[in-house]
C-alpha cells in the first residue's frame, strides 16, 4: 500500500482513491480474478475428458456402456445448472461425510439424520473443523471444478458425438479394409480427424463456461461477483476508512468489461486453433485455405 495511505490530508480526489483501491479488502477482489482464471484453466481439460469419456460410451458396441454414456448426456443436460449446483454439491459433500462417519465413528450411536439437520461426528467432518483455512478453500475448489466438469462435460460429450459421427464413414470402412482394429481406427483415424467438426460447438461451450463462473457463490466461493457486490455497497465511515456511496453499478461495469476482454482474447485463439485444425482437410475452412494459398 502507498506509505501516504496513513496520511488522512491527502485522502483526497486521486490519492484517495489510489489509496482506496490498495486496501486488504480490494486485494481480495483481485486474488479472486486468478480464482475464476484457475477454475477455468482446471475445469476446461476436466471438463474435456469427461466429454471425451461420455461420447466413447455414448458410442460404444457394448450396450451397457452405452446406455450408461447416453444417459450421462441426457441427464445433465436436461437439469438446470443451478438446480444442479445446489444438490450435487451437497449431495456429494454429505456423502463422503456419510462415508467417513461409518469408517471413523462406529461408536455413534444417535441418528445422521435429525429431521432437516445432517449430523456426523467431528472426525468425519469434510475438511476437519480445526483445518486450516487454505484446507477449506481448496475442498471448496475442489469440489467447484468437479461440478462445473461433470454439468458441461455432459454438453462436450454430446458435441464430441455429434463430431464422431460427422467423420466420414468411408474413411473408417477403408482403414478397416487396411487391416487396422477398431481400436486403431479410433485413436488414428477417427480421434484426429473428429475436432475439426467438434471445435465451433466446443468453442461455444467455452465461452459457456466463462459465463457460467458467476455461479462460484452458489458454491461458496468467494468470486470476483460476490466481492464486486460486496466493496460496490454504500460504506460508512463507522464501518470503514474509504467511505463511498452505492457504486456497485461502477464495480459492475469493471466486471462486464473484464468479461468482454476475456472472450474477445479467447475469439482469436479459438479462430487461429481453427485455422490450424481446417488446414488440408476436406471441409469449407481447408478449400478456403486452399484457394487463399493459390
Amino acid at each position: 500500500m502507498f506509505s501516504f495511505c496513513t496520511d488522512p490530508s491527502v485522502l483526497t480526489d486521486l490519492p484517495w482513491m489510489a489509496c482506496y483501491l490498495t486496501t486488504g479488502k480490494h486485494m481480495s477482489i483481485y486474488t479472486s480474478v486468478f480464482t475464476v482464471l484457475l477454475l477455468l484453466a482446471v475445469t476446461a481439460p476436466v471438463a474435456l475428458g469427461f466429454g471425451f469419456a461420455g461420447a466413447s460410451a455414448a458410442r460404444s458396441s457394448v450396450a451397457p456402456l452405452r446406455w450408461f454414456g447416453k444417459s450421462y448426456i441426457a441427464l445433465v443436460r436436461g437439469v438446470p445448472d443451478i438446480a444442479f449446483f445446489l444438490f450435487f454439491v451437497i449431495a456429494l459433500d454429505q456423502g463422503i461425510e456419510y462415508l467417513r462417519h461409518k469408517a471413523l465413528c462406529r461408536d455413534w450411536s444417535e441418528p445422521i439424520r435429525q429431521g432437516n439437520d445432517f449430523v456426523v461426528c467431528q472426525a468425519a467432518k469434510m475438511p476437519l473443523g480445526d483445518a486450516p483455512q487454505w484446507v477449506h478453500e481448496t475442498y471448496g475448489f475442489s469440489l467447484a471444478v468437479l461440478t462445473f466438469s461433470i454439468v458441461f462435460g455432459a454438453f462436450a460429450a454430446n458435441v464430441l458425438f455429434g463430431a464422431m459421427r460427422a467423420v466420414p464413414h468411408a474413411q473408417l470402412e477403408t482403414a478397416g479394409a487396411y487391416g487396422m482394429s477398431q481400436r486403431q481406427i479410433f485413436w488414428r483415424v477417427l480421434v484426429p480427424q473428429m475436432w475439426v467438426y467438434a471445435l465451433p460447438g466446443l468453442s461455444n461451450l467455452w465461452m459457456v463456461l466463462i459465463k457460467a463462473t458467476p455461479l462460484l457463490f452458489l458454491l461458496g466461493i468467494e468470486d470476483i461477483v460476490y466481492w464486486a457486490r460486496e466493496l460496490g455497497g454504500t460504506k460508512t465511515s463507522r464501518f470503514t476508512d474509504y467511505p463511498h456511496g452505492d457504486w456497485r453499478m461502477w464495480y459492475f461495469l469493471a466486471l462486464l468489461v473484464f468479461y468482454l476482454v476475456f472472450t474477445r482474447i479467447s475469439e482469436v485463439v479459438l479462430e487461429r486453433l481453427m485455422q490450424r485444425l481446417t488446414h488440408g482437410q476436406a471441409t469449407s475452412g481447408g478449400e478456403a485455405q486452399r484457394k487463399a494459398a493459390a
